[in-house]
């Protein structure tokens, strides 16, 4: 038997991992990366997508105030920069500013707008989107 004041031998266990662990490891996250990364790739473009439809609905809030201060929508010629600036000519409505400063589209680019409209009476205004060309209303 053992004295209590005899000291224990401590025998450490190997510290280093053998490659068997490792390879499982690396399996294992690539397993849970050909499964998570997909799932968030599509996210970007959803997000994109959503705050082009946010900005064009902000828009066209901006547009009806303009058109209900002035009687008219701002022309072509004008654009979307006369919801920004006054733009020249007999306005005597045109309050401060419409909106605060035009935003470009998720894709860094301006959205377009044209009046009359080619697909609506009053006007279109849209994105053109990303690299695939579908565009946003």
């Amino acid at each position: 038997m053992r004295n209590s004041k005899t000291p224990r031998r401590f025998n450490p266990a190997p510290s280093a991992f053998t490659l068997i662990e490792l390879l499982l490891v690396m399996v294992i996250l690539a397993i849970l990366a050909a499964v998570i990364v997909p799932k968030f790739t599509g996210r970007t473009e959803q997000a994109r997508t959503t705050r082009a439809v946010s900005d064009i609905a902000n828009l066209n809030t901006a547009l009806t105030a303009f058109e209900t201060d002035n009687g008219r929508f701002p022309t072509s010629a004008e654009g979307l920069q006369a919801l920004v600036e006054k733009p020249s000519g007999d306005l005597p409505n045109w309050k401060t500013s419409y909106i605060a400063k035009l935003p470009m589209d998720p894709w860094e680019h301006p959205y377009v707008y044209r009046c009359p409209g080619n697909n609506n009476k009053e006007y279109d205004l849209y994105s053109a989107g990303g690299t695939d060309g579908k565009q946003i209303n």
